[in-house]
This record gives C-alpha cells, sequence and structure tokens, in this order.
C-alpha cells in the first residue's frame, strides 16, 4: 500500500466527516424552523379564535385597527418562516448529496486500495511459486546428476 493512497484516503475520510457535520447541522437547522413555524401556525390560529369571539361584541376601530396590523404581521411572519423552512430543506437535501458524494469517494479509494493490495498479492504469491518451482527443479535436477555418477 503506498503512503499516497494512505493519505488520500484520509483525506477523504476528513472530508466525508465534515460533510457529515454539516449535514447534521442542516438538520438542526431545518428541524428548528419547522418547530418555529408550527409555533408561529399554531399562535396565529389562537389569535384568530381569540379575535373572532372578541368581534363577536362591539370593538373600538382603534383595536379593530391594531388587530389588523398585527394580524398582517404574524401572517408575514409565517409566511417568512415557510420559506426559512424551504430554504432549510433545500439545505439539507444539498448537503445529503454532498454526503453521499463523500461517501463514494471513500468507497472508491478503500476499493482501489483493496484492488491494489490483491495485484501485490498475487504477484508475490506467483514469485513465491516461481521460486519454489526453481527449487523443485534444481533438486529433481541434481538427482538426475547424482544418479548418473552413481551409474558410471
Amino acid at each position: 500500500m503506498t503512503q499516497a493512497l494512505v493519505t488520500l484516503l484520509e483525506h477523504a475520510e476528513r472530508q466525508r466527516d465534515q460533510a457529515l457535520a454539516r449535514q447534521r447541522r442542516a438538520d438542526e437547522v431545518l428541524s428548528a424552523a419547522v418547530q418555529q413555524q408550527a409555533q408561529l401556525t399554531a399562535y396565529r390560529h389562537d389569535h384568530q379564535t381569540r379575535w373572532s369571539a372578541a368581534f363577536s361584541q362591539s370593538v373600538a376601530v382603534p383595536l379593530l385597527h391594531c388587530h389588523h396590523t398585527f394580524s398582517d404581521r404574524l401572517h408575514d411572519a409565517v409566511d417568512l418562516q415557510s420559506g426559512q423552512v424551504d430554504r432549510a430543506r433545500q439545505t439539507v437535501a444539498k448537503r445529503q448529496v454532498d454526503t453521499l458524494e463523500a461517501e463514494r469517494r471513500v468507497a472508491a479509494i478503500g476499493k482501489l486500495m483493496k484492488r491494489r493490495a490483491d495485484v501485490a498479492s498475487q504477484h508475490q504469491h506467483r514469485q513465491e511459486q516461481r521460486q519454489s518451482d526453481e527449487r523443485s527443479a534444481r533438486a529433481a535436477w541434481a538427482r538426475t546428476n547424482e544418479s548418473g555418477h552413481n551409474s558410471w
């Protein structure tokens, strides 16, 4: 195994670990954004429910104006948070792709290292086989020469 491949594998593993960390952070951001969106939506629903009950009685015009202004801002906040959730989902999807690509690089380098190790092992095995065959051939030649010398 060459040191260059080991170094390359270590680098790819660090990149994968960083990609996983970025993916976890993106997941956390998405979770927080979804939770905040749910809270805003629930608050908006509660606010509308309370004001619907209040409108059944007479309400002063300035208070009604204040309610409409607040309701508009609350609606805008929910819409803004929906956009945050959408962007967070896109980021999570990108981070998942990045993590998958990093995992594939690590796997590819691992396969390359295994192939090279297999080739080196096969080469060593063939070399050992050649040496064994050569020793056997020399031993057979030596026996043949000994038996030939004995008959003279």
